[in-house]
């Protein structure tokens, strides 16, 4: 799928500073070594403490690059230095990214899998993936790419050709998951655990919890452990707050200890395998695998969830 300038102006809310040919868009770029694709290309001028993107465009322009978005640091004048370049000048460049991603992300409505919490999301959405791809044509987020810039790149993959999408979201303070819910919109969503990683920028477990349930804000169903009971406490006031009254969204949990969706009777340990024993819609399901951890053992049951919720025998 590709986007004209003319169309992606609006979507990023664009002045554009000079306007060459329309090109046809097809990738992203953030980084002058990943080039590949020059003529169908924008490159997205990022900036931060150790980075200004505008200095990588004169290298980009002889590379054929034509295409860029720059935030207001970039000089008018020097676009005279880039004949028939396509330059889109907007606040804030990082935001731009997240719109136009998102405007992708919108063009498709097959399911989608957001993964969120502290640990596990890359491993529960690589065992989804292997599950799952002979039944589906999946799409996920590549390696652990669920950060301010991964997400939109992992969406961004998104084509005609999909029919499921698996992504994880990860954040290290407040703010940041309303953004990457924009992009992801994820119909189905997974709360793995809970821990003490990228603690440093939250006030207490209770808040880091709150923010990465604004995941879900719009999907239809939440899969999540009954047994932490910070989690439990939290997904329920959830629920009955910030989704109160809507009949669309549903809880779907697990736990070894309380009554829940998927409940665990056992699990029993041999050799190099791990045997587990639930009960689901009143029928025993058996599985084993090839794990002892506990983390192994979460994540395993996790993906069992989901898969019964998608109605995989």
């Amino acid at each position: 799928m590709s986007y004209s300038i003319a169309q992606i102006i609006p979507v990023i809310k664009a002045k554009p500073l000079q306007q060459g040919s329309d090109a046809a868009i097809e990738h992203i770029l953030l980084d002058s070594r990943k080039l590949l694709f020059p003529a169908s290309s924008i490159f997205f001028a990022l900036s931060g403490p150790r980075r200004n993107g505008n200095l990588f465009i004169p290298e980009l322009y002889k590379k054929g690059i034509r295409n860029f978005v720059v935030d207001e640091s970039f000089e008018d004048a020097v676009t005279v230095n880039f004949p028939d370049a396509n330059f889109l000048q907007v606040s804030d460049t990082l935001q731009a990214l997240h719109l136009l991603a998102a405007f992708h992300r919108q063009q498709f409505n097959f399911p989608i899998i957001g993964i969120t919490g502290s640990n596990g999301k890359t491993i529960v959405k690589e065992w989804l993936y292997q599950l799952l791809q002979n039944d589906h044509n999946i799409v996920r987020s590549p390696k652990s790419y669920n950060s301010q810039i991964g997400v939109p790149l992992s969406v961004w993959q998104m084509n005609s050709t999909h029919n499921l999408g698996i992504f994880e979201a990860g954040i290290s303070q407040p703010g940041e998951m309303q953004q990457l819910e924009k992009i992801i919109s994820p119909t189905i969503g997974v709360f793995t655990t809970i821990g003490e990683a990228h603690g440093e920028g939250f006030l207490n477990i209770r808040q880091k919890i709150n923010e990465k349930l604004k995941l879900f804000v719009h999907s239809n169903l939440l899969i999540y452990c009954a047994d932490d009971p910070d989690i439990n406490d939290a997904v329920n006031t959830f629920k009955n707050n910030v989704r109160a009254g809507d009949d669309n969204f549903k809880l779907f949990s697990w736990s070894k200890k309380e009554t829940a969706t998927l409940q665990i009777i056992s699990i029993e340990k041999k050799g190099e395998q791990a045997a587990i024993t639930t009960v689901f819609n009143e029928k025993t399901i058996k599985f084993s695998i090839p794990f002892l951890d506990e983390a192994s053992i979460e994540n395993a049951i996790t993906c069992c969830c989901v898969l019964l919720e998608l109605g995989v025998n």
